[in-house]
């Protein structure tokens, strides 16, 4: 049987596979965890969610399971994933609830927890937590049933935090930001216009139904024209809830995650704020940003792919900076988890620390062109072990040089074995990885 929590918490379909009652139930068995792992007090849960109609739904069911195990409740509202991970250090809680599918369409929906200080809860105890679905449970009554209350000053907490993380004034900046029709449709424009910044806010009206809608990280076509229109000096790409940040510059070039942990990078280590003088990253990073960090002087550590496997590898080396390509970015300092609203005023503070364009900023990092090719299989694992398979890899890897880049990996969810190959040309990289599925193809 599949496990329930997934690399970002438990998502599906909304009223299909993740139904109300599983909602309640898994964070009923999450308050009963926590309680039996600290009886001192009576847990406290902080409760978010983004703008997605499934999720006034879902925040119901969330509430029902919390308080039928004896917890109390502390209702945000719509705010962003690294608020609701924000808050439950700041309010001093036991646990974050997000109900969010991040930057899935709007038909899906997910839960994600965050334990103490807002940090993922273990593999252990989620394993916990799972099992508690399967336990028959003694629900409390009278006066121990959780109670209700609502936090009003939740997003005023976060964006002052935001704020006072800001190293350097965004006045002379004129900036677009899309909001994806997502959580941070208030939350981003307010913190960005306090930190200084002229801003003009695109998607960001939300009504339930269009979150993600052709718009933010996924889809920044839109902000690309709204640059362009509006002549700005850059434009900020959020997902729906906010735990992502894409970039476009000036000239409508997208500056992917990659491009943004190589500015913040070289940044952090000229101010001496770059510990380890390491920056981590997945398997799956550019090796452009392998080779421009290389040039800096800056060592690279490279993790599984999934923000919850940088994360560990910050934490167990006590790095300051780590993320994904598709725009995940931690700041262990400010942060517990990706805040994509952190992110984007960290590299605008760049801009005006340096009084240089995004794009001479980005340009410290050359992006080779990437082929990913997915190649159905009968048996992932087989496919991947294959001598044969090994073989080519490593012929292909030779001809590549140190210019070039093979990686297969197998896919978490499906028979897929995924060949990714890097190269100076997309014709070379393309030929490559062709070659490579062939392979793989043929012995599986």
């Amino acid at each position: 049987m599949a496990r329930l929590f997934g690399t970002d918490g438990v998502r599906g379909l909304a009223n299909d596979e993740l139904t109300p009652e599983l909602a309640l139930a898994v964070t009923a068995s999450a308050a009963r965890v926590l309680a039996a792992h600290d009886r001192s007090h009576r847990p406290v849960a902080v409760v978010g969610r983004d703008p997605r109609a499934s999720g006034e739904m879902l925040e119901s069911a969330v509430v029902a399971g919390l308080t039928s195990a004896g917890a109390d409740v502390l209702r945000l509202g719509v705010l962003p994933t690294p608020a609701v991970a924000y808050l439950v250090a700041d309010l001093d809680v036991d646990l974050g609830v997000m109900i969010s599918a991040s930057h899935n369409p709007m038909a899906d929906n997910g839960i994600k927890l965050f334990g103490e200080g807002g940090h993922k809860l273990p593999d252990g105890i989620e394993d916990e937590i799972e099992a508690g679905l399967h336990t028959a449970a003694t629900r409390p009554t009278g006066a121990q049933i959780g109670r209700v209350s609502d936090v009003d000053d939740a997003l005023d907490r976060y964006v002052s935090h935001l704020v006072e993380a800001t190293p350097a004034s965004l006045t002379g900046l004129r900036i677009v930001v899309d909001c994806a029709h997502g959580a941070s449709s208030i939350a981003a424009p307010e913190a960005y216009r306090k930190a200084g910044a002229e801003v003009i806010a695109v998607n960001a009206a939300p009504d339930g139904i269009n979150i993600n809608d052709n718009c933010g990280s996924t889809h920044p076509e839109s902000l690309r024209a709204a640059v362009a229109e509006y002549g700005a000096d850059l434009g900020i790409a959020h997902d729906g809830d906010a735990d992502r940040c894409l970039a476009v510059d000036a000239d409508g070039e997208l500056v992917d995650g990659d491009q943004i942990l190589a500015v913040l990078a070289v940044g952090m280590a000229e101010a001496g704020e770059l510990a380890g003088g390491t920056l981590v990253a997945t398997v799956m990073s550019n090796l452009g940003l392998h080779l421009a960090m290389r040039d800096k002087n800056i060592a690279v550590r490279t993790t599984a792919v999934g923000d919850r496997y940088v994360l560990e590898e910050l934490r167990a080396g006590g790095y300051s900076l780590g993320g994904e390509q598709s725009g995940h970015v931690v700041l262990p300092g400010y942060a517990t988890t990706g805040d994509g609203l952190l992110t984007a005023l960290r590299l605008m503070s760049r801009l005006g620390e340096t009084g240089r364009s995004l794009r001479e900023l980005a340009g410290v990092m050359r992006r080779l062109p990437q082929v990913l090719v997915n190649v159905p299989v009968t048996d992932k694992t087989t496919a991947t072990e294959s001598p044969t398979v090994r073989d080519a890899v490593e012929a292909v890897s030779a001809e590549l040089g140190d210019e070039g880049r093979v990686l297969l990996r197998p896919s978490g969810t499906e028979q897929l074995v995924r060949v990714m190959v890097e190269a100076p040309l997309v014709e070379t990289a393309q030929v490559a990885a062709d070659r490579l599925a062939g392979v793989v193809s043929s012995v599986c």
